[in-house]
């Protein structure tokens, strides 16, 4: 099954939209994920990263065959920012979450956070914690000009997201906070704008 989560590049202090394709195909051989799309060390590192904290967070890792996508093609990809991206992409691929998030009804369009008209960056620890990274002023920034709902991304880098205003910023501290927020299992209210 192919999932979509949308994410962002930083080039500089500038940032430009990046779509994290993820494709589980419980049909093939399992083997090791492979990253396309110009991804340096550190994103090539993010699949063992995401194992360690889906496991650690209670959620199995597919046992599959898993190709990643890191959309344009043609810019490259550095740092675990996409880590957050390729976890919920897995989750999302693999049935747990839907683009709504799982069990999110059609008619909650204003009250839960759709997948889809959000963006999401963060680096996961290997016990499934979210940890800071540059650049969220920029992501919340491209959210905005994209006419997205808002981000997620980690607690640490809420306030700075906060000072863009007219979207939702809600700032996590685990992989499970995210799942719960998107299952409409957590209210998480967004940071309060600046």
């Amino acid at each position: 099954m192919l999932a979509r989560v949308q994410s962002f590049i930083l080039q500089g202090i500038d940032a430009s939209p990046c779509e994290v394709e993820v494709d589980v195909d419980e049909r093939g051989l399992a083997k090791n994920p492979v990253i396309v799309g110009l991804p340096d060390i550190a994103v090539k590192e993010s699949v063992e990263r995401v194992r360690s904290a889906l496991q650690n967070q209670g959620y199995a890792f597919p046992i599959a065959s898993i190709v990643i996508n890191l959309a344009p093609a043609d810019v490259r990809k550095e740092g675990p920012v996409f880590d957050l991206p390729i976890a919920l992409g897995l989750l999302a691929a693999s049935g747990v979450l839907g683009p709504r998030g799982a069990g999110a009804r059609d008619d909650s369009a204003d009250s839960e956070p759709d997948m889809r008209r959000m963006l999401f960056a963060g680096e996961l620890a290997l016990d499934g914690r979210v940890r800071p990274i540059r650049g969220g002023l920029a992501l919340a920034s491209l959210a905005k000009a994209r006419g997205l709902r808002g981000v997620v991304l980690p607690a640490d880098n809420a306030a700075e997201a906060a000072l863009v205003e007219g979207i939702e910023v809600f700032g996590v501290r685990t992989l499970a906070e995210v799942i719960g927020l998107l299952k409409a299992e957590l209210e998480l209210a967004p940071a309060p704008s600046i």
